[in-house]
């Protein structure tokens, strides 16, 4: 291939190998992406002629097959984002008995994400106003959504939802409205009605559909204070749609009444977050983080593909940062975004079974990265994984490097909450207690007073009262994932 020449399964973003049906894939993307029709940005034009260009050689395979001959060898390393994986030992050990290998995951921008813009926004704000929205809660949430859409650029897209047993698209998605307008329709939310999340969640979802865009982060921000009730499952099938659009999803509870199991699962559909707001005080200022970090996004997605396999099998994962959250582990995971200024940090434990270990090298996992930029015109280019371990007679002496170290003591944290919550759901409230006053010990050698008290509290109220107190379980859960923050933010190598 002539220097400067377009390698084609870049310009695709995909392997040498693909297959025609990933090509075909891959282009179609590319083409909704860049076709003239939809963008008018200098160079765009030129960039939808070389990805139809790569797609008629490439889908030809008498033509790919000349083209290959023309190839350099393949360059391993991706031109746009970097990552680095640290195992919590360099070996595996031939044991008897299932065995746990931790992996930390770091990905991050390359040098080149000063050059990219900050993408446009298509976000829409799908609030709960139901009766018991009102007063403070309702006041800070109308305050905080006019202080956001006084924030917006002009390439921004911007909606508003009101939801109880019924729906209101109370702002339309829609570029360069009128914002005066916009306001006043804000004013006149008022609390009413019952809550129910599906009606509000399918608005919202189809508002941020109607102008979704792949060269926008599309997202919806979801905020009730109480439980939806029959609905749970159409709101998952919805997220697992909205997943499949590139479209996010991240929920805020107010107070102590909301389902955090059901919003967390509800996120995690789309690799978005959840977040609790203890006070109402609290609305604005975790709102509008919220937007700020959509507003940053480099990549808006992350997803890890990978063959399964009976012998060895990720048993958890969580992404520590940019924000906490526990992930599904199906294949495809979705890692959640990469932002400019923070990366991507995942944990994942992996079971090893002792059938794996028969030879001197393993293969724990084969698969893919693909990082979707919405600021980047052509595709990122897919980071190919295939994770192998020596396999020893005996145990490295090696300690675990400090990385690791320092993800699992946080993490350790959390999942100790995770099991106090378990036990009290199986109604073992003494197994429980004992969960917290271990998680309160282990909160005040990391001088954490306030939190251990809290713990302390809650091991008491279960033990006395057989039930966590009314905000318990949540300020545990959600005051353990903060901590999981505090980790360092170095850009991965």
């Amino acid at each position: 291939m002539s220097p400067g020449k377009a390698d084609y399964y870049a310009v695709l973003g995909v392997f040498r190998d693909a297959s025609q049906e990933e090509i075909k894939r891959a282009y179609f993307e590319a083409a909704q992406r860049l076709h003239p029709d939809k963008n008018v940005a200098p160079g765009e034009t030129e960039l939808f002629l070389e990805i139809q260009q790569a797609y008629e050689v490439l889908s030809n395979p008498k033509r790919r097959s000349l083209y290959d001959a023309t190839l350099p060898p393949e360059i391993e390393a991706n031109p746009v984002v970097k990552y680095e994986l640290t195992f919590s030992r360099p070996n595996l050990v031939k044991l008897r008995e299932p065995q746990l290998l931790y992996m930390l995951l770091e990905a991050g921008p390359r040098e080149e994400k000063e050059t990219l813009p900050s993408p446009p926004l298509n976000i829409c704000l799908v609030l709960d106003r139901s009766t018991s929205m009102q007063g403070d809660k309702m006041d800070t949430v109308k305050a905080t959504a006019i202080q956001l859409l006084r924030s917006l650029r002009p390439e921004d897209i911007f909606s508003v939802v009101a939801f109880s047993d019924f729906a209101e698209v109370v702002i339309p998605a829609a570029l360069n409205a009128d914002k005066k307008k916009q306001e006043g329709r804000i004013q006149m939310i008022y609390p009413s009605g019952a809550t129910e999340i599906y009606n509000g969640l399918k608005a919202g979802y189809q508002e941020v559909r109607r102008t979704a865009d792949p060269s926008r982060v599309n997202h919806i921000i979801l905020l009730t204070d109480g439980h939806t009730y029959g609905d749970e499952q159409d709101c998952l099938r919805l997220a697992e749609e909205a997943a499949a659009q590139n479209i996010g999803i991240s929920g805020m509870g107010i107070g102590s009444d909301w389902n955090d199991i059901f919003l967390d699962a509800l996120a995690a559909k789309t690799g978005g977050s959840s977040a609790y707001i203890s006070n109402p005080k609290d609305i604005q200022r975790l709102l509008v983080e919220k937007f700020n970090a959509l507003i940053s996004v480099y990549a808006d997605e992350v997803l890890l593909e990978f063959e399964r396999r009976e012998d060895v099998h990720i048993n958890y994962a969580f992404r520590l940062q940019p924000d906490g959250s526990s992930l599904l582990t199906d294949s495809p995971m979705r890692l959640g975004p990469i932002l400019r200024d923070t990366p991507l940090h995942v944990l994942f434990e992996l079971v090893v079974n002792p059938s794996a270990l028969q030879a001197e090298k393993l293969s724990l996992l084969q698969g893919s990265l693909k990082v979707s930029i919405t600021a980047r015109p052509t595709p990122v280019p897919p980071i190919r994984l295939n994770i192998v371990r020596d396999v020893c007679a005996d145990p490295s002496p090696e300690p675990p490097p400090t990385r690791i170290l320092s993800a699992l003591s946080r993490l350790t944290l959390y999942r100790m909450q995770e099991r106090a919550r378990n036990a009290a759901d199986a109604g073992q409230f003494d197994v429980a207690a004992r969960q917290l006053q271990a998680l309160a010990t282990h909160l005040l050698s990391k001088g954490e007073h306030d939190m251990a008290k809290t713990a302390l509290f809650e091991a008491e109220h279960l033990e006395k009262m057989h039930a966590w107190s009314a905000s318990g379980n949540k300020d545990v859960k959600y005051k353990t994932r903060a901590l999981l923050l505090g980790g360092s933010k170095e850009n991965a190598k």
